[in-house]
Parts: C-alpha cells; structure tokens; sequence
C-alpha cells in the first residue's frame, strides 16, 4: 500500500500535476485499489483537515502581513535598524538583516519578508557600491528568517498536524530567528571587509531615538502579539485578527500610508495565499488518513529504528531529509507530508515535539534559498534585476552557514527549548 500510495504520488508531481491535487488523486487510487472504503471518506477528511479553530489563525497573519507591508511599515524598521548598524562596516548588509528580523516579527512569510526588505534595501545597496548579486543573496538569507520568529505560519501549519501547542513553537522560535540573524551578520562582516563594504557616518542618538520613536507602532505589534498569546489575554489564533486591526489602524489611519483603494488587492493577495495553503491542508489531511489507517507511518518507524535507535544518527537523517524536501517542496507541503512520517519515530525515542517542529520550521526555511527552486532567490532576483544562475555562487556561504545554525538547534536542544519551558510548554 505504502509502494502504490508514495508511487502514484510522485507519478503525478512528475507529470505536472500540483502537490495538493497530486495528493488528492494518489489517496483516491490508493483507496480504490488498497481499501473497501467508500471514497465518500475523502471529503470528510478533507473537511476535518481545514475545520480547526487554530487553522484560522493562517489567512489573518497572512492579512496582517500584508497590510503592514503595504502601509509603510518597512521603510520605518530600515530606518531604525540603520541608525543602529549603518556606521559598521557592511552596514546596509547589516540593515537588510536586522530589519528583516523587525519585519520576521510582523509578517510570518520569508518570501513576504525577502519582498518588503529587499524592494528597499538592494536599490541603496547598490547606489552605495555592493554587487547586485551579493545584495540579492544577503537579503534572500535574511529572509529565510521570516518564518522562525513569530509569527510564523509553518509553525501553525505544524502545531495544528503535530497537535502542539503554537504558543510554544512561537516561543521556540525566537533564540533559534536570533541565531539565524547573528550568523548572517557575522558573514556579512566578514565578505564587507574583503570587499571593502564600509559602513557610513558614525552612530547618532538623536538619529536613533528619533526613527525609535518613528517606528515604535510597527515595533509594538509582535510585542502585543506575544503579549497577549503568553498573558493569556487571547489565543494565537485570536491573536492574528487583532494583528490584522492594528495594522490596518496603524497603516491607514496613523501612518496614513494605507489607502481604501489599496484593501481590495491586499483581500486578493491574502485569499490567494490562503486558498493555497487550505487546500493543501485538506488534501494532506485526506492522504495522512490513508497513510494511519495503513499504519504506514509505524511501519516506517519500526524500519528506520531497527537499523539504529541512535537520537544523533536519526536526527542528522532527520535534518538531512528536511533539507531536500525543503529544496523542492513548499513549506507547507513538506510539513503536512513529513510531520506523520517522522513523528512517531521522535515519539518513541522520546523527542520534543516542540524541538521537531523547531528544527523543521528551520530547515524548510533553508530551502526557501537553496537552488534550484528556492523561491526567496527568485523574489530577490527579480528585483536586483539578475538572473537566477547569478546568485547562486554568494548564496552558498549563506546556506552553510545556516546549516550550521540548524545543527546547533538540533543538538544543543535547551536553545529551542529554554523559553517555552520557562513559560510551561511542554
């Protein structure tokens, strides 16, 4: 059953066929021909898959996003993160990252993240003497951390299918996004003094006070956010509606950057993205059905550990896996497909769920850079006006280094795990 359901699988994606219809027509053909199950099972799992109350955290963090980047949000944490690290040498490499941590704490997206920075950030990049090419790679790296500091939408997708607490995957993510960040500044650094990248001016207080002040709106919403999740004021999901009110005050009617005319298209560009990822919820829910009622994901289990029972092997198998899902597959995708694979193996040697969707969360946000298919590479190509084969030389140290940090996540589990056990998340 397993041969015909992954087979009939990859048969569909080979041929062009979308992940999520793909996954819907292996489970039909796999239920005509392995079951005597009515197929009438395939939209009530389908059904089950969307009908949750957390999953409806996913269009309203998609909405907030959205409103923040169109409402002049992102000029405003540029401007704050260069008063603090423009005078450095790399400075503008510097500004790309740490704004794109201001901004990993307001959107939930690295695609939404590498967009809104890098529409700003690689035009000043190159007025000021870096190469198109290295500007693009820094800011498709910085990013990948748009989806590790909350709020992050894989992490929803995941605590939702896993059966984790989200509150606690946001808390996680955090050392992990800081880590992240440090590394790629560290790098930077370092290929700014090869190239001569200087920093500009000298520090100013009243410059940094000033865009602090300028900047404090956008600054507060992840701070309400988290607030309000650990507070026990409201829920994650409750949390994503009143960040898509603030945004839309702030934006419309504070920053008055946010136009009436503007709403239609930030509706249409939210539905997409959520029609998108519903979809392919259902149709993994549906395939994850076949894939229990099989027992198939036990089976594999019992396979993988009678062959080590070693939590560092099958962890680096775990990572290793992750990384060339992430590579192919959408986020979303590999997290629905991979989570009933690989959590009952992480059960029985006694794994943090926590710590699995942590390190997940990080390795498909790797692959969110890594060629062929890294979607952040093409967001920050079309805008640095390059082609895809240029960025792929300066993006490789950014992935290593990653890579790195992902492994010290793995097997330094108290970063991952320090705050949500500090807030009683288990």
């Amino acid at each position: 059953m397993a041969l015909l359901l992954f087979g009939t699988f990859f048969l569909f994606l080979i041929i062009g066929i979308p992940i999520s219809f793909a996954l819907i027509l292996a489970s039909i053909v796999s239920v005509i021909f392995g079951t005597h199950v009515p197929l009438m099972i395939g939209p009530q799992m389908m059904f089950k898959g969307v009908n949750s109350f957390p999953i409806m955290a996913i269009p309203f963090f998609l909405l907030a996003g959205n409103i923040m980047s169109k409402g002049g949000i992102s000029k405003r944490l540029i401007r704050f993160a260069y008063s603090i690290v423009g005078a450095i040498t790399g400075g503008l490499g510097m500004v790309s990252v740490l704004a794109s941590m201001f901004f990993a704490a307001i959107s939930g997206s690295s695609p939404a993240t590498a967009a809104a920075i890098g529409s700003i950030m690689i035009p000043s990049m190159e007025e000021k003497g870096y190469d198109r090419k290295y500007s693009a790679a820094v800011i498709a790296a910085a990013g990948t951390i748009g989806v590790v500091i909350p709020p992050s939408i894989p992490m929803v997708v995941y605590g939702v299918n896993a059966g984790v607490s989200i509150g606690g995957l946001f808390l996680g993510g955090i050392i992990p996004g800081i880590l992240m960040g440090l590394s790629l500044v560290a790098l930077n650094y370092y290929y700014s003094k090869k190239y001569g990248y200087l920093g500009e001016g000298k520090f100013q207080l009243k410059e940094f006070i000033a865009s602090f002040i300028d900047s404090i709106l956008a600054l507060l919403m992840p701070v309400i956010i988290l607030g309000g999740i650990y507070s026990g004021a409201f829920t994650p999901t409750e949390s994503a509606v009143i960040a898509s009110a603030y945004g839309l005050i702030v934006g419309m009617f504070i920053y008055k950057e946010l136009k009436w005319k503007d709403i239609p298209e930030i509706l249409a560009e939210s539905a997409k993205g959520t029609s998108k990822i519903l979809i392919l919820i259902s149709a993994a829910m549906f395939f994850g059905w076949f894939l229990a009622s099989q027992q198939i994901p036990q089976k594999i289990a019992e396979t993988v550990l009678s062959y080590t029972t070693n939590q560092y092997l099958i962890l680096l198998f775990f990572n290793i896996i992750l990384l060339i899902a992430g590579t192919f597959l959408d986020s979303t995708a590999s997290i629905v497909l991979l989570t009933p694979i690989f959590l009952p193996i992480m059960q029985q040697l006694n794994i943090n769920p926590l710590l699995m969707g942590i390190v997940m969360t990080v390795n498909l946000a790797i692959g969110q850079i890594t060629p062929p298919v890294g979607l952040n590479l093409f967001v920050t190509c079309g805008i640095a006006k390059i082609k895809f084969d240029d960025i792929i030389k300066p993006i490789i140290p950014f992935i290593i280094v990653l890579i790195i940090v992902v492994l010290i996540v793995t097997y330094v589990p108290s970063l991952a795990l320090y705050l949500p056990t500090a807030f009683n998340f288990k």
